[in-house]
């Protein structure tokens, strides 16, 4: 069924609620935020730092999270990350499109921040805990320009768009369901005294997929929070985000109502953050750098255009990854790691190029000129392939062994070792990474490596164990980012 048809059906059912009910808020809202008891899981802070992470629900967007040229960025995510840098715990990802069910995850534990660029509302209210605000936003309408827009005068176009919003009488606008956008439009039909025919988008349908639908001219009007609307004007020329449809309201994230530690901790922080040049280098460089925003748009390496490109590289990594027997976004989480895609990175210690591979390793697996990426993929490979031999001997299990591997290229073979060696004279697990990273972590004291099991002497463990973290946080985000999408942006 098309959009057309869709709207025609639900715009009469949406016209048969007005008259019968007469209430300020849609079935569907309600449902939202039932009335009756919902359960709410028992997981604040103190447990949440137990376990050692925290789970983020968010979106999939151009401020809330991406992936540009293999970094992890977006607004949202960059917050997240130095929230958890000062907790000491780390940031794990939970993305979810539709915000009822966003709201179902949260108080049953499966994340616990929800983190979108969300609107604060009393019914919200009534099912979650909001935090500080982080700034205040106006709804603004999402329209298209006239199709000849660029041999118009200014005038010529204003007089073809909505800036009052009781022109909206009889229009189809599509909105976001389960979302503040729904509930404005449900208000301002009745603050105008007309009917606006408000359909909601398909449940998984993301605020910015509406908004390309408009550019598209698939529907003709939808409602976004003017920040956003603004990035994604950026996209599409065509677009106009000019009229106001609400007041400024705050714009925060939720937890669940009985984490009160949770979320004490998250108000002194942003109370703190907004405080800093920090807060406002991050809000700038998503919502007011327009030449970024367009740049990554643009960018056949970006999450948000889609296509499922990283790097330049891809080809190679993706051939490489199929003689390790990996998936390739897990090797290219490496790489990154590595050098960021850089070709021509050097380390302090002489390392060099994509995989930062040593002159003397380059040499014995033939390889000569490092800073050729097809030279440079082909001897890290081959480097991997050896260490998964070596801990193969040793360790069954895929899950952990590649830990191993990982920790091993990255410092040596030799202190692996020496690190399983302690492991097993102390009554630890040798065939565990969480066991055995302990003592790799160990053997930066004297105790550990001047032990007599120890054949390779001081190792400043934290760097491997860093090195496994960070790749396999990059793999996970790559993992739900990196996908065939669809921005398909409309270029001047």
């Amino acid at each position: 069924m098309g959009y057309q048809s869709k709207a025609t059906l639900l715009s009469f059912t949406f016209l048969l609620l007005i008259a019968s009910c007469k209430q300020s808020s849609s079935s569907q809202s309600a449902a939202d935020y039932p009335e009756r008891e919902e359960f709410i899981i028992d997981l604040d802070l103190p447990k949440i730092k137990e376990r050692g992470y925290i789970t983020a629900i968010m979106d999939n967007s151009s401020t809330g999270l991406f992936v540009y040229k293999g970094k992890t960025m977006g607004y949202e995510y960059e917050l997240l990350k130095l929230f958890c840098e000062e907790q000491e715990i780390q940031l794990r990802i939970n993305i979810t499109q539709n915000l009822g069910e966003a709201f179902n995850k949260l108080n049953t534990g499966e994340g616990d921040i929800l983190a979108y660029n969300l609107t604060v509302t009393k019914e919200r209210k009534k099912r979650i805990a909001f935090t500080h605000y982080h700034n205040l936003q106006k709804q603004v309408l999402i329209q298209r320009k006239p199709d000849n827009w660029r041999q118009m005068k200014l005038h010529e176009i204003e007089a073809q768009l909505i800036r009052n919003p009781v022109d909206l009488i009889g229009k189809e606008v599509v909105v976001r369901p389960y979302s503040s956008y729904y509930d404005r439009m449900v208000n301002l039909s009745e603050e105008i005294g007309g009917d606006i025919l408000i359909i909601p988008g398909e449940t998984n349908v993301e605020t910015e997929q509406l908004i390309k639908m408009v550019a598209k001219g698939e529907i003709d009007y939808t409602v976004a929070e003017e920040d956003v609307a603004l990035v994604n004007s950026t996209y599409y020329p065509n677009l106009d985000v000019k009229t106001p449809i609400s007041f400024s309201t705050q714009i925060a994230w939720g937890v669940r109502k009985n984490a009160d530690q949770l979320l004490n901790e998250l108000n002194d922080w942003i109370l703190r953050m907004r405080k800093t040049t920090d807060y406002y280098v991050i809000y700038d460089k998503y919502f007011r750098s327009s030449k970024s925003a367009l740049r990554r748009s643009r960018s056949k390496y970006s999450s948000i255009r889609g296509g499922g490109s990283i790097s330049p590289y891809d080809s190679l990594i993706q051939n490489a990854a199929d003689e390790l027997g990996w998936d390739w976004l897990l090797l290219a989480a490496q790489v990154f790691r590595e050098s960021k895609f850089n070709e021509n990175a050097e380390s302090w210690a002489g390392a060099i190029g994509l995989m930062q591979i040593m002159p003397k390793t380059g040499r014995e697996y033939g390889v000569r000129d490092l800073y050729d990426p097809q030279q440079n993929i082909y001897a890290g490979t081959k480097h991997l392939q050896w260490l998964q031999r070596q801990w193969a001997k040793k360790i069954d299990n895929e899950d952990e062994r590649l830990k191993f591997v990982l920790a091993s290229y990255n410092v040596g073979l030799g202190h692996l070792q020496d690190a399983v060696r302690l492991t097993e004279k102390y009554g630890g697990d040798t065939k565990s990474w969480e066991d055995v990273r302990e003592y790799l972590l160990k053997k930066s004291r004297s105790k550990y490596f001047n032990d007599p099991v120890v054949e390779y002497g001081y190792c400043r463990g934290s760097e491997p164990v860093e090195y496994v973290d960070r790749i396999l946080d990059i793999y996970s985000n790559y993992k739900i980012l990196v996908q065939e999408s669809e921005l398909d942006a409309i270029m001047p």
